[in-house]
C-alpha cells in the first residue's frame, strides 16, 4: 500500500516543500440514439483515419397544470451529437454498418478543440470520442 501511495505523491526538492496529489479523474458520456447521416470516412495529414457520424438524442418532458396526473402537452428536444471513431477495429465497422436511423447506445469521452471553417473563423467543436459503439438495430426490412 505505501508503494502505491508513493507512486501517486511526488515530493519536489530544494527550500519549498510541497507535495502533488495525482487524482484520479473521469470523463465518461453514455448515448443513446439515432443516427443522422451515414458516417464519413476521413484522414487529415497522414494522420489515422476517423470514422464521423452525428447521433441525435431526445428529451422529452410533459407541460401544463398537472404533470403527476400526466395531462397536458409533451414537449420534446433534439439534440445532435458529433461522434468520432478512432480505434481500427471500431472504427472500420462502424463506417462500414452505421447507416442513417441506427439506433445506437455509444461510449466515449467528450473533446474540446477548435478548428478553422472554410472561411478562415475559428470555430469550437465539441465531440464525443468514441470507445464502444452497440448496435441495437439494423436497417433490414423484412420482406413481404
Amino acid at each position: 500500500m505505501i508503494a502505491v501511495f508513493r507512486q501517486l505523491v511526488r515530493h519536489e526538492s530544494g527550500d519549498t516543500v510541497g507535495s502533488l496529489v495525482l487524482e484520479r479523474s473521469m470523463n465518461r458520456v453514455q448515448l443513446l440514439g439515432r443516427v443522422g447521416q451515414d458516417p464519413i470516412m476521413r484522414q487529415v495529414d497522414g494522420k489515422n483515419p476517423v470514422t464521423i457520424f452525428s447521433l441525435a438524442t431526445n428529451e422529452m418532458w410533459r407541460t401544463g397544470e398537472n404533470e403527476v396526473a400526466q395531462t397536458g402537452d409533451i414537449s420534446q428536444k433534439t439534440t445532435w451529437h458529433r461522434i468520432s471513431v478512432f480505434r481500427p477495429g471500431l472504427r472500420d465497422v462502424t463506417y462500414q454498418y452505421v447507416k442513417k436511423g441506427s439506433r445506437l447506445y455509444v461510449e466515449g469521452k467528450l473533446d474540446y478543440g477548435e478548428y478553422t471553417d472554410k472561411n478562415n473563423v475559428r470555430r469550437q467543436a465539441t465531440t464525443i470520442i468514441a470507445d464502444n459503439v452497440i448496435f441495437l438495430s439494423d436497417n433490414i426490412k423484412e420482406k413481404v
